[in-house]
């Protein structure tokens, strides 16, 4: 028998991250009397709000993080409120923060996910040594947007959690890691063919919750997300090696249209769509508080979040073969920089994770 230990790869990470999933208790919503609902509606509206602008979080125009609400298909949950936050005291204070509101006894917490931004040494020998010791700008760049997200303006969102399979046959954590990069290497391709279809927010969870991951996918088109998840299913790394939780499917829209949702309207309303396809919302997210913070983080202002924690895997292995044309291993283990070959737009469609996590 083998008893030799493997070794894991090193994991850096960035924000941390809230997927909290809320039933709405319809009975009880539609008993109530109307200046109840009235109150409900406006606390919901203006606690959605302050949380996307970041009002929650100091630092003035340099605020870190991002907030966004999505209305989810399906029997398993009405509402998903996803929060990415400098610390774990910010985090735990916008989900208490929500409990406060009105609103909040309307709802029910039917699942929630805790879990942290990571990369991982798949990518690059570099990563466990703090992103702002790596040399090349473009790969430091690419580095910090995986710990520190922009979240898209995509229509539809799909989140899941996910494991590494320990099976007496299949076992991950047993494999060597050149055999495990190889692997992520290949996912990796798969992952490529959806830049620019495809963006994903990989998140680790190894001691935050049940699972290892979260994966968190945004696409316009929906159809994309199962096309992506389909094909990476036939891929060893997955067939072989992956175990999934639910999967949770929604679609993103304003705070402001709470009410509509509540009443059964379409969301987003018209007014957020016009404000979309003239570029208002664009503009107003690039001058969001946030920009500064994530700006810095390129060039390596967060190197307290470098650690050595387990996991790793899905995360950086979207960075072995990253589809967004970012710096990835060689086979000899050196690094590759954007642009040395064909790999395609920075997409979000990591190879790895949201290959990981879907197709795996």
């Amino acid at each position: 028998m083998d008893s030799e230990r493997r070794e894991p790869p090193r994991t850096e990470e960035g924000w941390y991250v809230l997927h909290d999933l809320r039933r709405i208790d319809w009975d009880g919503w539609r008993a109530a009397p109307e200046h109840e609902r009235e109150r409900a509606l406006e606390s919901g509206v203006d606690y959605l709000r302050e949380h996307e602008a970041l009002a929650d979080v100091e630092g003035g125009n340099d605020r870190e993080g991002a907030s966004a609400t999505f209305s989810v298909l399906g029997h398993k949950a009405d509402l998903m409120i996803l929060h990415l936050r400098p610390t774990t005291a910010v985090l735990d204070r916008a989900e208490r923060r929500f409990e406060a509101t009105p609103f909040a006894g309307f709802t029910e917490q039917v699942s929630s996910y805790v879990s942290v931004t990571e990369i991982s040494g798949y990518l690059s020998e570099e990563v466990g040594e703090g992103i702002e010791n790596v040399e090349d700008a473009g790969t430091r760049n690419y580095l910090a947007s995986r710990l520190y997200p922009t979240l898209p303006d995509a229509e539809h969102v799909c989140f899941y959690p996910m494991d590494k399979r320990r099976d007496p046959e299949y076992n991950w954590y047993d494999l060597p890691f050149e055999e495990r990069a190889e692997l992520m290497s290949g996912h990796g391709e798969i992952g490529r063919e959806y830049a620019g279809k495809v963006n994903q927010i990989i998140s680790g969870s190894v001691g935050f919750d049940d699972y290892e991951w979260g994966v968190t996918l945004f696409a316009d088109d929906p159809t994309e997300i199962k096309h992506l998840l389909y094909e990476m299913r036939f891929d060893p790394s997955s067939s072989r090696y992956a175990e999934f939780g639910p999967f949770y499917f929604g679609r993103r829209f304003p705070p402001t249209d709470l009410p509509a949702l509540l009443t059964g309207g379409a969301v987003p309303t018209d007014g957020a769509t016009a404000a979309a396809a003239t570029g208002d919302v664009d503009t107003a997210r690039a001058s969001e508080p946030g920009t500064q913070a994530r700006a810095r983080a390129a060039v390596g202002g967060h190197s307290s979040h470098a650690g050595r924690g387990g996991g790793g895997d899905p995360g950086d292995d979207a960075s072995d073969g990253h589809p967004h044309g970012s710096a990835r291993r060689s086979e000899d283990g050196s690094t590759v920089e954007p642009g040395d070959d064909d790999e395609g737009a920075d997409d979000g469609s990591d190879g790895d994770e949201g290959g990981s996590g879907g197709g795996r």
